[in-house]
């Protein structure tokens, strides 16, 4: 008989992990306990030397779908005669200091939870909030570790018995689920009219969720635009395939080019609208749910029944499509035609999360509101991927993947990363774990500023791990690196500055290698990402460095050419188009395509 201890980690705690550690030990006849910490899970099992060892080893070979162990510590501890073979018991979550455990990301919803959605017969049938262990909200939902219902935003939603039986009870696949609920005791969703003094407080539990979903897709099919509350924010929706809606929308949002993403309910209604090769279908239904970018197919190639507005995603041979990935998008988007679902916000500002927020900052974009009352207490955006050569690309990292790590090859000091000016998020290196926040956005007004301030301390109270330095970009004129500064000064550490183009390098080198120097071999890097400021005060794009040994040194770039009026020639190529022709030496003439795409007065 012996007692052996085990610290796990990784992602352990919010996808049904202590569940899947009691029926192993179960089977097996162990005693025991498995518990939560703030540093993961610990396990005592007592039992055969034979037993304990095929425990031990099944922890890593039959992890339920959403867990990743990444680590398991082990030692033997003295056995404990007086209890009694087979009684292994699942504790209450404890608390604790040291190194957090990982959080999990908010992840779609599950097959089974879907065949309840759709089933007449079932308790949850037609509930916009079914989840169980092996899908739902997580960390748009945390507020704190170790992960209990209480430090969620489901706090507020006391379980009826029905709920309370599955939570408790180890063989069900809502077994310590914080985020389940039914009709009788979850959230409650609500359709609005936007006019002055929508109401954004939750109705009598009565609310007939049935008539708002029915109200929202009359919406949608009057060309109307719709602010649906989602995992992550707010998406504001029309009909994809009704041009004036799809013109309405750019004019309100303020985003007069910019392609917008489209939602479809499955894989045939997303092969009329593009080309999906199995790479592709497999992203765009993963847990993740991300939005895919993929090859649209020509309006004269679109299905008979289905033609997008052109203005949906102009002058681009791309479009980024997604499925459903909350039970309150299967129930709005089922039966309609494909939907535009673009970020609830106008251009350059934060995702809207909060209800009144949202009403007010959204009341003259939306002509409808689909509410709901379970609190998001963390934004986070879709995030975008292609396929590039096979593999997965990812260009936006935020629902699904956030706050998951980057892992690295060798542990170093704790150190918050601020990004850049554009498509800001946030990086905490602790130990040997890249902790990567979710997308922010543009660093371009005091509502996204605030919105990564309150990320960041989220992200540092979430992991309890204090910064030693700050680092940020290079540049004097960004917003991030001077918010990063008194960020740094308010706590008395380093403020660390790197050059923009040297840290998409190193953030290269850690994403495909795990180092900056992989088996100390020289790598030859190309970053092509515009502009960069440089420590002599120049300006330089389109650049390759040579790393070794850990040093990186700049081996070549593009001829530096004016660029009239700074960052004016970035938002305007033609400027930089006709600065490279003056460097080159090429007269001027009216007929250049980049003189035409000038105003007279430009």
């Amino acid at each position: 008989m012996i007692r052996r201890r085990l610290l796990i980690s990784g992602v352990v705690q919010g996808v049904g992990f202590r569940p899947f550690v009691w029926r192993q030990a179960t089977r097996l006849g162990l005693s025991g306990f498995v518990e939560n910490t703030p540093t993961g899970v610990v396990v005592e099992a007592q039992g055969s030397d034979g037993l304990v060892a095929a425990f031990t080893a099944n922890l890593k070979a039959e992890l339920p779908p959403l867990a990743v162990v990444e680590r398991i510590t082990a030692e033997d501890i003295a056995s404990r005669p007086e209890e009694p073979a087979g009684s292994f018991r699942v504790l209450e979550s404890a608390a604790g200091d040291g190194p957090r455990t990982l959080v999990p990301p908010d992840i779609a919803t599950c097959e089974a939870c879907l065949a309840e959605l759709r089933d007449p017969a079932d308790r949850r049938h037609g509930h916009a909030f079914v989840t169980c262990t092996d899908c739902g909200p997580r960390f748009t939902i945390i507020e704190r570790l170790p992960y209990d219902r209480a430090a969620t935003s489901m706090r507020g939603f006391a379980m009826c018995p029905h709920c309370a039986a599955e939570y408790g009870d180890p063989g069900d696949r809502r077994f310590y689920a914080e985020p389940i609920a039914c009709p009788a005791c979850g959230p409650v969703a609500w359709f609005a009219r936007s006019a002055k003094g929508v109401p954004c407080e939750r109705p009598a539990r009565t609310a007939d969720l049935g008539a708002a979903i029915a109200a929202a897709r009359r919406l949608l099919a009057e060309g109307g635009i719709l602010a649906v509350k989602s995992l992550g924010g707010f998406h504001l929706a029309c009909d994809a395939t009704n041009a004036a809606a799809v013109v309405l929308l750019r004019e309100r949002k303020h985003r007069p080019a910019k392609p917008f993403a489209v939602m479809a309910t499955d894989l045939e209604a997303a092969r009329r609208l593009a080309f999906i090769d199995d790479q592709e279908a497999r992203l765009l239904a993963g847990p993740e749910r991300p939005i895919v970018l993929v090859r649209k197919r020509a309006r004269s190639e679109f299905a008979a029944q289905v033609s997008l507005a052109e203005a949906v995603a102009p002058a681009t041979d791309f479009l980024g499509l997604m499925f459903p990935a909350a039970p309150l998008q299967h129930l709005l988007a089922t039966g309609l035609p494909p939907l535009v679902m673009t970020s609830g916000n106008l251009t350059e500002e934060p995702v809207a999360t909060d209800n009144a927020d949202a009403v007010r900052r959204l009341a003259a974009v939306a002509d409808g509101f689909l509410l709901h009352d379970r609190d998001i207490l963390v934004p986070c955006d879709d995030s975008v991927v292609r396929c590039v050569a096979g593999a997965p690309l990812p260009i936006r990292r935020s629902r699904g993947h956030a706050p998951l790590p980057v892992r690295l090859a060798a542990a170093g000091p704790t150190i918050l990363a601020v990004g850049g000016e554009l498509k800001a998020a946030l990086c905490l290196a602790v130990g040997d774990r890249a902790i990567m926040g979710q997308h922010i956005g543009d660093l371009g007004n005091l509502e996204t500023l605030a919105a990564i301030e309150r990320a960041a301390e989220h992200l540092l109270q979430l992991f309890a791990a204090p910064p030693t330095a700050i680092a940020a970009d290079l540049h004097p004129g960004y917003i991030s690196a001077e918010w990063a500064g008194r960020f740094a000064a308010a706590r008395g550490i380093p403020l660390v500055q790197v050059q923009h183009h040297e840290a998409h390098v190193a953030a290269l080198m850690a994403e495909h290698f795990g180092a900056v120097a992989p088996l100390g071999e020289p790598c030859l890097v190309a970053c092509f990402d515009g502009t960069g400021f440089w420590p002599d005060g120049s300006i330089a794009g389109g650049e390759f460095f040579v790393v070794a040994g850990g040093d990186t040194r700049r081996a070549a770039h593009l001829a530096p050419f004016p660029l009239p009026g700074g960052d004016a020639a970035i938002r305007h190529p033609w400027r930089a188009a006709l600065a490279v022709l003056h460097a080159a030496g090429l007269p001027w003439h009216d007929r250049l395509p980049a003189v035409r795409a000038a105003s007279d007065s430009e």
